[in-house]
């Protein structure tokens, strides 16, 4: 679900904390070492981030942020702030070159460029509370 999460609309707020849950608590936090990534560069996206991220010659860079039941990448193009929210059940996470990995989610994907040590990491931890929280079982869903 791809949202312009540039303004305060609480119902924008509750779409997404029907996806992907509540921020996790402080105490969360610290537990689970973070809960961020650090920037990310954007090397290709599908049509409809890539015409978003188009219309404006800063460098493409996203985020990506944890939340109990999926994660939120979110980018700036122009002057406001976007947001792609993904289900953990929906959410496909591979590593294609030593740097670059893919995000992908229904017919939305991007690909970023983690050049630094945490940025891998995190991605890695993405996926260990995916497999540790989420069982296969689509029954669940």
């Amino acid at each position: 679900m791809l949202l312009n999460v540039s303004y305060n609309r609480p119902k924008i707020k509750q779409q997404i904390i029907d996806k992907v849950g509540k921020p996790f608590t402080f105490m969360e936090r610290i537990k689970l070492g973070g809960i961020g990534s650090g920037k990310l560069n954007i090397n290709s996206s599908s049509i409809q981030i890539y015409n978003l991220l188009i219309l404006d010659n800063n460098l493409n860079i996203c985020g990506v942020e944890m939340r109990p039941n999926g994660i939120i990448v979110t980018f700036r193009s122009l002057l406001e702030t976007y947001a792609l929210v993904i289900p953990y059940y929906k959410l496909k996470l591979y590593k294609g070159q030593s740097k670059v990995y893919s995000i992908y989610m229904d017919n939305y994907f991007i690909k970023v460029e983690a050049k630094e040590k945490r940025n891998h990491e995190f991605l890695k931890k993405i996926l260990k509370y995916k497999s540790d929280n989420f069982s296969n079982d689509f029954e669940n869903y």
